[in-house]
């Protein structure tokens, strides 16, 4: 079957019905004519935007493919689908984004922004595009410059620049903020139409969080109550902010510029106006963030499949030899691991306890997943919606969460400057419109340029204040917990703190139609989700041989909305002037991030999250039983809170020699929740190209960009891997000639650089692109031949679905698809690696429990990579890379490329792959307030 890309909301548009010869004759232009006539909102001005106290000389930049302008009218939808024309900066940020891949050989910093975008406070003059008053606003004025189209939004009072700040995110991103409100409150398929992937995505978060109406204001009810005035003033900021983007409601709907989608998904009528688009309040803004914190911000869960995997390696080994060969390959605190805090600084947490006390593990063969869909009709009842389910599912409650982003930190003791550099970034993905949308704000309290999620943007989440700027990575600390609640009376029923007490069931009925944007046959189903006080049922089994339902609890429930204290801070130049300020900010996010800092003299590092503090003798891996032994300290059901550790206790520093990170591990002791924290991982990437930088000395802008270059193009495998698989094959002479070819395009490629790189800019074919075949073809069947045999089928069954085998660039990647640039963050490389090298008699710190490759042997082992490399390499490109519905069968660059997934009406071309953050800066500040 060839590997289908996911279609999600608009990538089955089609012309509209009532046009249907449209793209025949000159009739088109006389109506695009008469569409775009209303589009014309602010007309440009000779006006200068004076820059804040701005401490960046020029210094600043940053990128965000693949355009500000995320908004398209239903002419411009039409235009762009029928000649690929694109509306006004709906791309210019994509082409210097993707000629970085060709381009940072040559870097120097007078280049940055041929491939980056300045980010300076204000706008020249002669720079200004347009000029705005929202709504006829005197406190508000937002100008756009003509390079980028982004918003600079000013304030003379805090409720006019927030206004501002809705207005203009409305402005940019309005139909992609209304597709996320109805994902984050599962109800996306009656929104945006019926197609599996829409189903998806709502179930996946829907069953991540389940919130009734009445869950979303209590959270915001509570983040108002506990903060003091700050929490007052986040209030106020929000409901400016939601003013704002109503207004803009209101004045494209009059004007008849709103995007086209809602034309196309029936919600308006192009000739008559009539439909309505439905008015942003308070709560849609929690359902956003509970969206957005799935995605990115919530390490833990898998609890149930690590126990099945234990049980396993016990039902194979015995308990004890068992329990050593499940310790190994979960590497909790691996010796080996790259480490962002890398002086030694031990920072225990979620480590295994000695003896642990209240574990629930399921009886064999007796765990049941729970349904959360139930009565489908129509097309939710095919097969391809219920195997969307299913990976919905399995996304949803894996550990395995699509942490991405990275940061490069360098001390300006080892700067050429003698300033803090800083190249870092979140990366989420690609898609059209991007989550991300930049904006820089300034008004009473708030001074900052940078991006946020579309929704979100009261505040700056990721960019640069006056004199300093931050970033975060996905950190994956575990902050969920399973509980086992013992069932009584029947399964509805559990005991809570040893009464019998009834689960809630919340339930919602979604139903669809075909309309112009999405033509999935009509279909409904009902989701429904059993909450207890310990969290959703997830699971089913028995325990002992008593009834039980797994629960997942986060700390995170029920408090989405606590995190916009953090960003507050963030944004307040009187609150920020230190990386010790910074730190205090960021302890105000309970997500789990590693964020960083940069300003002309400091760097500095903080892991947020809340962290509960477990009960003594609680592993956090496995599930425990829901009695109040076992509860988390101090926890309080009805609020969902509890003691977190302190922030004395979160990995954090001021001015280490440098920082990395790619979702790696954070710091000694420090466990995180997903697997394959071990002697492979692609922070190695960064690490190694860093240290040298700072070894050499002298490191600038350019260098730095250059480092995270360099490692975007980088084959993990290829590099870190490879050689290894090398040394045990050329052990011997390689006498068969397929072989031998083989082997000489592999070593070729690690010669020169294990790149997945065009041959020359725009060639749309890899360098070695033989070599890449090859080790795409040969890493899942190596790694199945290598260990299988000794796990055997059950056990290594178990443990792939703990650690995927693979993530090349051309798989899929959960909830953004494939073609969507990360690689390399999930994969068994660490096992190849200490196992191949423990064959080869090489020095290994902490090792697999047993020797896999040939049981141990080096000549077996080299028959199995010999055997296995055969086949690889005579597997065709078409059998390889099968295709999609981008790309042809055999087409290795397309099947590797970078696609902005469509979210709406506009499309954009696919770029050559890299690995790097979507959202980019670039900043040197070369001095202080």
């Amino acid at each position: 079957m060839p590997r289908r890309t996911p279609r999600t909301i608009l990538d089955r548009l089609r012309t509209p019905r009532r046009f249907p010869k449209f793209l025949m004759g000159a009739s088109i232009c006389v109506l695009v004519a008469g569409l775009l006539s209303p589009l014309s909102q602010a007309a440009a001005a000779d006006t200068t935007v004076l820059a804040a106290d701005d401490h960046c000389g020029n210094q600043c930049s940053d990128i965000l493919p693949a355009g500000q302008n995320g908004n398209a009218t239903l002419a411009q939808i039409l235009l762009n689908q029928a000649f690929g024309s694109q509306p006004a900066h709906a791309d210019d940020q994509l082409a210097p984004y993707a000629n970085l891949a060709s381009g940072y050989s040559g870097l120097t910093d007078a280049k940055i922004n041929d491939f980056f975008r300045d980010a300076s406070f204000g706008v020249p003059a002669d720079q200004v595009e347009s000029t705005l008053k929202p709504a006829g606003r005197t406190d508000v004025t937002i100008v756009r410059d003509k390079k980028t189209g982004v918003p600079h939004i000013t304030g003379t009072t805090r409720y006019g620049t927030e206004f501002g700040a809705g207005y203009a995110a409305a402005q940019d991103r309005l139909w992609l903020m209304d597709v996320f409100r109805h994902v984050g409150r599962g109800k996306l398929t009656p929104f945006a139409g019926g197609a599996p992937s829409n189903q998806g995505l709502e179930q996946e978060f829907w069953r991540h969080a389940p919130y009734t109406e009445a869950d979303l204001q209590a959270q915001i009810d509570n983040a108002v109550a506990k903060n003091g005035a700050r929490g007052q003033q986040a209030l106020a900021d929000v409901k400016a902010y939601i003013a704002g983007i109503n207004a803009y409601i209101d004045a494209s709907d009059s004007g008849r510029y709103y995007p086209g989608e809602y034309v196309l998904t029936g919600h308006k009528d192009s000739v008559t106006n009539a439909g309505t688009i439905e008015k942003f309040k308070e709560t849609d803004l929690v359902a956003l963030a509970s969206v957005i914190g799935a995605l990115f911000g919530s390490g833990g869960g898998g609890e149930v499949n690590n126990a099945i995997s234990l049980l396993a390696a016990q039902s194979k080994y015995g308990v004890e030899e068992g329990t050593k060969v499940w310790e190994s390959f979960r590497e909790r605190n691996d010796p080996e691991a790259v480490l962002t805090l890398h002086n030694g600084e031990s920072f225990p947490y979620a480590t295994r306890p000695s003896s642990p006390q209240g574990e629930a593990l399921p009886d064999a063969g007796s765990v049941a997943g729970e349904p959360l869909v139930h009565d489908r009709t129509g097309s939710a009842a095919t097969s391809t919606a219920s195997k969307t389910s299913a990976a919905a599912t399995a996304g949803a409650l894996g550990s395995a969460k699509r942490g991405m982003s990275n940061a490069l930190v360098v001390s300006g003791k080892h700067t050429a400057s003698g300033n803090s550099i800083a190249v870092f970034g979140p990366q989420t993905g690609y898609f059209a419109p991007q989550l991300l949308m930049l904006q820089e704000i300034q008004g009473p309290g708030l001074s900052a340029r940078g991006a946020s999620f579309a929704g979100l943007s009261m505040y700056v989440e990721l960019g640069r204040g006056q004199d300093y700027a931050w970033s975060a990575t996905t950190s994956g600390q575990d902050i969920i917990d399973t509980y086992a609640v013992e069932l009584c009376q029947d399964d509805t029923h559990y005991l809570y703190r040893g009464t019998c007490t009834p689960m809630e069931k919340i339930e919602q009925t979604n139903a669809w139609k075909p309309t112009t944007a999405d033509g999935t046959a009509a279909g409904s189903y009902r989701m429904q989700v059993w909450r207890t006080k310990y969290g959703p049922v997830t699971h089913r089994a028995t325990v002992d041989g008593k009834k039980v339902a797994y629960t997942t609890l986060r700390s995170s429930y029920m408090h989405e909305a606590d995190s916009i204290i953090g960003f507050q801070m963030l944004n307040d130049p009187d609150y920020v002037k230190s990386p010790q300020t910074f730190q205090s900010a960021v302890q105000h996010i309970n997500y789990t991030f590693n964020w960083f800092y940069a300003d002309s003299k400091h760097t500095a590092y903080y892991n947020s999250g809340d962290n509960p503090v477990r009960a003594t003798g609680v592993d956090a891996e496995f599930p425990v039983w829901a009695r109040p032994a076992y509860e988390w300290k101090n926890w309080t059901p009805t609020t969902n809170t509890a003691d977190y550790t302190p922030a004395s206790a979160h990995p954090h520093s001021i001015d280490q020699d440098y920082y990395i990170s790619w979702n790696n591990k954070q710091a000694k002791d420090y466990t995180t929740a997903s697997w394959g924290n071990g002697s492979v991982h692609r922070g190695n990437l960064l690490e190694d190209r860093v240290k040298k930088l700072v070894t050499a000395g002298g490191v600038t802008r350019a260098s730095l960009t250059g480092a995270m270059a360099d490692a975007a193009l980088a084959d993990l495998r290829a590099e870190d891997v490879l050689p290894e698989l090398l040394k045990v094959v050329k052990s011997s002479p390689v006498t068969d000639p397929a072989a031998a070819a083989a082997v000489t395009r592999l070593s070729d490629w690690v010669t020169a650089g294990a790149k997945r790189k065009e041959s020359s800019a725009g060639s749309k074919a890899y360098a070695n692109a033989e070599a890449i075949r090859i080790l795409d073809a040969w890493w899942p069947l190596l790694v199945k031949a290598e260990f299988e045999p000794g796990l055997g089928s059950d056990l290594y069954t178990a443990m792939t679905n703990n650690l995927p085998v693979d993530e090349a660039p051309s798989a899929g990647h959960g909830p953004t698809g494939s073609h969507a640039g990360s690689s390399f963050q999930y994969g068994w490389w660490s096992y190849v690696h200490k196992d191949i090298r423990a064959v080869l008699g090489e020095s290994v710190q902490g090792g697999l429990a047993k020797p896999y490759c040939g049981n141990g042997s080096l000549s077996a082992c080299r028959d199995i990579l010999i055997g296995t490399l055969k086949t690889a390499a005579g597997r065709t490109a078409a059998q390889v890379y099968p295709g999609d519905e981008l790309c042809s069968a055999g087409d290795q660059w397309c099947a590797d490329s970078v696609n902005q997934r469509t979210l709406g009406g506009i499309k954009h071309n696919k770029i050559s792959w890299q690995n790097r953050p979507t959202y980019q800066q670039v900043v040197e500040f070369p001095s202080h307030r």
